[in-house]
């Protein structure tokens, strides 16, 4: 983590908490505690309304917020490119989220920036994704949000069709095609599933349980046993 970004996130957890101490910062930070005393000295000076001392805590005094943040000419390229990826591949709540945040960024930049926002000349083709895809990966999104299992029907590779009941973890883009990586019940193992390929679909009212080895983190690190049905 950047010293700048730490700095930004001692200011966050101070204000969201009553106190503070050094020893809760360091470990939430990954950084010593020795580190954190310095962060706050250098905090105090530059302006920020911090009390406390080393051993008992820290607070920042109420009324205390950071100055608005600005957009570089790239950031906003960046957003603006990003957003209009959303709204050409994601699902029609995504793409009207989208385009809302687009709003706002541009309601809170100055004139020479506007101005940046709509003369970037990057595009995203318009929608690729169908409105059966689209409600699926809403679906899919709400499920994988609230923990709960999916029961599928599924068209595998060799076109045979298969039942599923699956824990999914998380939605990937692969540049034309979304992707769902999950836990499998009938396989036991972790599996990734198109999208395109759901004949249908319900989310079940049954949550699955958060299990260290059937997470998303166990599915990333399993990458490579993880087969696409």
């Amino acid at each position: 983590m950047r010293r700048a970004d730490r700095l930004f996130q001692i200011i966050q957890f101070l204000r969201t908490r009553r106190v503070t101490t050094a020893f809760w910062l360091s470990e939430r930070l990954e950084v010593s505690e020795r580190t954190i005393y310095r962060d706050i000295k250098d905090l105090i000076l530059s302006g920020v309304n911090i009390e406390g001392e080393a051993g008992i805590g820290y607070v920042i005094r109420r009324g205390f917020d950071l100055p608005p943040l600005m957009f570089s000419e790239e950031e906003i390229k960046a957003l603006t490119l990003g957003a209009r990826i959303v709204e050409s591949w994601a699902d029609q709540s995504l793409a009207t989220a989208a385009q809302s945040a687009l709003s706002k960024i541009e309601t809170a930049l100055p004139d020479h920036l506007k101005e940046s926002l709509g003369n970037t000349l990057l595009f995203s083709p318009l929608s690729r994704i169908t409105p059966e895809i689209s409600t699926t990966m809403a679906e899919i999104r709400y499920a994988t949000d609230n923990n709960r299992k999916v029961s599928l029907q599924y068209r595998r590779a060799d076109g045979q069709s298969s039942e599923r009941i699956i824990w999914p973890l998380g939605l990937f883009f692969w540049g034309a095609t979304w992707t769902i990586g999950a836990w499998c019940e009938m396989r036991n193992n972790f599996r990734v599933f198109r999208l395109d390929r759901i004949k249908s679909m319900v989310v079940l009212d049954k949550s699955y349980p958060e299990e260290k080895d059937k997470s998303l983190q166990a599915l990333i690190n399993n990458e490579k046993d993880c087969g696409l049905s």
